[in-house]
């Protein structure tokens, strides 16, 4: 099997899918890599480091997508990329199927399999595949960077000899993997540390990385979805959420949010009468600003200022970390492919769970159960 590595050619994009050393192991598995020149510069892995391990540079982008069986990237290559792919090739790469039903078609009709790396379902035999929460941590973590920067107050208790001052007060609404980094990362920082998520099973979580978990009564009894995540709440529910956020809100100098319903527009957590109460100098960093934002003030790739709070709505914040970023997605993506290559061939066993639910289309078919039509 010929594989491809291409240079990533999204905005902001600095991964690469493939690193060296898994380059290397891909090698031994008796695949032939060909690496698209310059595609690991933007996370400093070089040519000559890809060359050491078996690798063939190519510096001709057409060639590469045109005669590879198998292409690995971190985005969804052009549409120009596309039409050069074989039939029955396969693409590995972030899809996400649900907000792109153009180009699952598009896929369906060229004839090309699609794997991808954010429908890897969340159960425990595929952690060490799980791309969407190996970024989610590198997001949370520079999260907290990104606020620590942008706040004009020590995040911890100082003792000088002019004076004892406060530890800052941070919120971190959501608790899943990125909010659950941005806890640990703003606790060893020295900020006092609350966070909130409509899910009450994580609530222990958040105590034992020393954080007070904010507890709202919720209508529903089940508020988390099959795969762990947040679902969707009730009207009244929100009415409740909404008022207990705003009172932590007031009270807080930094809020970090991560909340995220998987192909839907990202809840709404802070109005902009809760920006208009929090204290001047204070900092709101969203980390659904991609997705429409938990606050109604959020400008997506912009950090802007409303009644003196500023707000920071980050892009592609694992691209920022782009060096282990890639080391970690390039990891998860080995582990996936250990799953579908046997004996130098793919093989898709739809039998398995993980391939049933990563496999997007396969020969002019969609196979994912959530792109399915519900059976009446």
């Amino acid at each position: 099997m010929i594989v491809a590595i291409p240079k990533e050619t999204a905005e902001l994009e600095k991964r690469v899918s493939i690193t060296p050393e898994i380059a290397g192991k891909l090698i031994q598995k008796g695949l032939e890599l060909r690496v698209e020149s310059d595609a690991g510069l933007a996370s400093n892995f070089l040519d000559a480091q890809y060359s050491e391990t078996g690798a063939t540079i190519e510096k001709d982008r057409k060639k590469l997508f045109s005669e590879a069986d198998l292409v690995l990237a971190v985005q969804t290559p052009t549409d120009a990329d596309l039409a050069n792919m074989k039939q029955n090739s396969i693409l590995v790469c972030f899809i996400w199927a649900l907000q792109n039903a153009d180009l699952v078609e598009s896929l369906k009709t060229k004839g090309i399999t699609a794997l991808g790396m954010d429908a890897i379902p969340r159960i425990s035999r595929a952690q060490n595949m799980d791309a969407l929460s190996s970024m989610s941590s590198i997001a949370g973590y520079k999260a907290s960077l990104l606020a620590a920067n942008h706040l004009d107050k020590y995040f911890p208790m100082m003792m000088t000899a002019a004076g004892t001052i406060p530890p800052s007060k941070a919120l971190i609404l959501g608790a899943g993997v990125a909010g659950l980094q941005a806890i640990a990362t703003c606790r060893k920082l020295g900020a006092v540390v609350e966070a909130y998520d409509v899910r009450p099973v994580v609530k222990e979580q958040v105590e034992s990385l020393g954080a007070k978990f904010v507890e709202v009564p919720l209508e529903e009894e089940n508020t988390e979805t099959k795969g762990g995540y947040a679902k969707e709440l009730s009207k009244d529910s929100q009415e409740r959420q909404k008022h207990v956020i705003h009172e932590h809100v007031k009270k807080s100098d930094i809020v970090i949010t991560t909340a995220l319903i998987p192909g839907r527009p990202a809840p709404l957590l802070i109005t902009k009468e809760m920006v208009a109460d929090m204290k001047p100098g204070s900092v709101i960093v969203d980390l659904a600003a991609e997705n429409g934002g938990n606050c109604e003030l959020t400008v997506a790739g912009e950090v802007t200022v409303a009644h003196e709070v500023k707000i920071v709505g980050p892009l592609n914040l694992p691209s920022q970390l782009a060096n282990h970023a890639s080391m970690l997605y390039s990891k998860n993506m080995y582990a996936l492919l250990n799953l579908l290559i046997k004996e130098d061939q793919p093989n898709f066993d739809f039998e398995d769970e993980i391939l049933l639910n990563t496999t997007i289309t396969h020969q002019g078919e969609i196979i994912s159960p959530l792109l399915k039509p519900k059976e009446s």
